[in-house]
């Protein structure tokens, strides 16, 4: 079983030999000394193709991929081999590992610690957010901010119950032209929390056909429709008005 793997220069040679693995199949550049034993190249080839150096061969191979001989002398040289530029050293393993089983990291496997663990550690972040009581382990603080949604929240409904479907309206919000239409939904909606105001305008100056995310409130024509918060809506006699967007080619 042979597949590319590691390639790269020796540092004694001017473009050195690529090597490659059983392993991998992927291809980096790496410097080694002439003055290294085999052994030793085996111990940083090891390092980068996985395979045990007790358990490697190397394979020379010719620039067109003509075998030369084995480097099987593990007390000689690197240099004393006739590595030339181009060349090709392929390493083979004889641990039975399969091909990709050092690339794969989801077979690799990981540590997980319980839940109930966690909570005992004294120097984890949970442990340091509940030290320091920030975010949701500031009772005090989280307390307030369920009283501030809360409150909000009664607004709103107060403002929404206040409004009723078929009523004309403006729709005034900082920023933004005041737009007119009839109100054609009021209350809850699954989109975002709190109450909404749906408006279908007398002009295509909405975003939507009066439903989101698939869920139909109700019926418009495309780019009529709109939810908004009830505090920007005026209830009122608002008649239509001419914007002349029939008049834009």
């Amino acid at each position: 079983m042979r597949s590319e793997g590691l390639s790269g220069p020796l540092s004694s040679f001017s473009a050195g030999p690529e090597h490659c693995s059983t392993l991998n199949s992927f291809r980096a550049q790496k410097h080694y000394g002439r003055g290294l034993t085999i052994a030793e190249f085996k111990c940083k080839l090891e390092l980068v193709v996985g395979s045990p150096a007790s358990c490697m061969d190397l394979e020379l191979y010719t620039s067109d991929d003509k075998f030369v001989m084995k480097l099987d002398s593990d007390e000689a040289l690197l240099g004393s081999y006739p590595i030339d530029d181009g060349c090709r050293i392929h390493v083979i393993d004889r641990s039975g590992a399969r091909v990709g089983e050092y690339e794969d990291v989801s077979r690799v496997e990981k540590y997980e610690m319980s839940a109930t663990d966690y909570e005992k550690r004294p120097d984890s972040v949970r442990s340091f957010l509940k030290r320091s009581k920030v975010g949701k382990f500031n009772e005090e603080e989280m307390l307030k901010k369920e009283a501030e949604q809360e409150q909000k929240l009664t607004e709103e409904k107060a403002q929404a119950e206040a409004i009723s479907v078929g009523a004309r309206c403006e729709v005034r919000v900082s920023g933004q032209p005041n737009k007119r239409g009839t109100v054609m939904f009021v209350g809850l909606a699954e989109f975002k929390p709190g109450y909404w105001i749906g408006i279908k305008y007398d002009e295509p100056l909405g975003k939507n056909d009066g439903s989101v995310n698939g869920k139909q409130y109700f019926e418009c024509q495309p780019k009529y429709g709109a939810f908004v918060k009830p505090q920007y809506v005026t209830v009122g006699d608002f008649p239509e008005e001419d914007y002349g967007l029939d008049d834009e080619m």
